[in-house]
């Protein structure tokens, strides 16, 4: 149904050649000076705060135990990027994917969170999951319209729902992606090449 996807892979984006490998225990030091570097409020719409080591010490074990997948965005050997795909095929929701992605802020608006959320979303795609959501702070309006730009759409407003270091409240918007449905109404027109990655 869907091509397996190879890395590292390259990309030329604004910001020059991007290099989109698999997120390895190897990454573990890079990968933490990349999220000590973001913007507190960019780590909210994430579960945890990775930029605490025993943080991302779990989220290396989670990836070597395949609960998830991280796929790395590299510039000139540091990391810009992370997107994320998380799935539990022992919940009541095995067919359902969540694409957590941050971006550096020295790359945002060069193309490396389009080429990521693309990357992101064909390994999705190649897992064979029927629906996919995000979620950020209503905020985040870029990263919002990128998503939307992929065909993921508002399902749910979430008040209040996380609480930053200064301890004032954000809302959280999810946006979902019916991955199947969009296959089946495009098939069914005759196009069943439109999910592309």
């Amino acid at each position: 149904m869907s091509e397996t996807r190879s890395y590292p892979r390259h990309v030329k984006t604004d910001a020059g050649e991007i290099e989109f490998r698999m997120m390895s225990r190897a990454d573990e030091a890079a990968v933490l000076a990349f999220a000590q570097k973001l913007p507190t409020h960019d780590l909210l719409f994430l579960p945890r705060n990775i930029s605490q080591p025993k943080v991302l010490s779990a989220w290396v074990n989670e990836i070597e135990r395949g609960q998830i997948v991280s796929l790395l965005a590299v510039k000139a050997g540091a990391v810009v990027g992370c997107g994320t795909l998380v799935r539990d095929p022992h919940s009541w929701s095995p067919h359902v994917g969540e694409i957590r992605m941050v971006v550096s802020l020295d790359v945002r608006g060069q193309g490396v969170g389009r080429a990521l959320s693309q990357e992101t979303f064909a390994l999705a795609l190649g897992a064979g999951l029927e629906k996919l959501s995000v979620q950020m702070t209503v905020d985040q309006q870029a990263a919002i319209a990128l998503f939307e730009s992929l065909g993921f759409r508002a399902e749910a407003l979430l008040r209040d729902h996380v609480r930053d270091v200064d301890g004032k409240k954000h809302d959280i918007i999810v946006l979902g992606h019916n991955v199947a449905q969009v296959r089946a109404q495009m098939e069914a027109y005759g196009l069943p090449g439109a999910v592309q990655h």
